[in-house]
C-alpha cells in the first residue's frame, strides 16, 4: 500500500488542482450563488490542469489552441 508521501509525489498536480478548484468553488458558493454546476466545473478544471501538470504537459496549451481558433478563423460576415 503506497504511503501518503508516495501519493503526494505521484499525484501532486492533481491534488493541488482539485484543492484549488474546491477553494474557488467554496468562495463562489459562499458569495451567495448556489450553482452546483459552476462548482463542479471549477473542480473539473482544477483536476484537468493538475493532470496535465502531472503528465509534464503544457498546462496552457488548450487555451492557446482555443485562442488560435477564435482569432484565426475566417469570418463569413465581414
Amino acid at each position: 500500500m503506497p504511503t501518503w508521501n508516495e501519493i503526494w509525489l505521484e499525484y501532486k498536480g492533481r491534488i493541488l488542482g482539485i484543492a484549488g478548484g474546491i477553494c474557488l468553488g467554496i468562495v463562489y458558493l459562499v458569495s451567495g450563488l448556489l450553482d452546483m454546476l459552476i462548482f463542479a466545473l471549477l473542480v473539473f478544471i482544477g483536476y484537468t490542469l493538475g493532470k496535465r501538470f502531472d503528465a509534464k504537459l503544457d498546462v496552457f496549451e488548450p487555451l492557446k489552441k482555443l485562442g488560435d481558433w477564435i482569432f484565426n478563423r475566417k469570418r463569413p460576415f465581414k
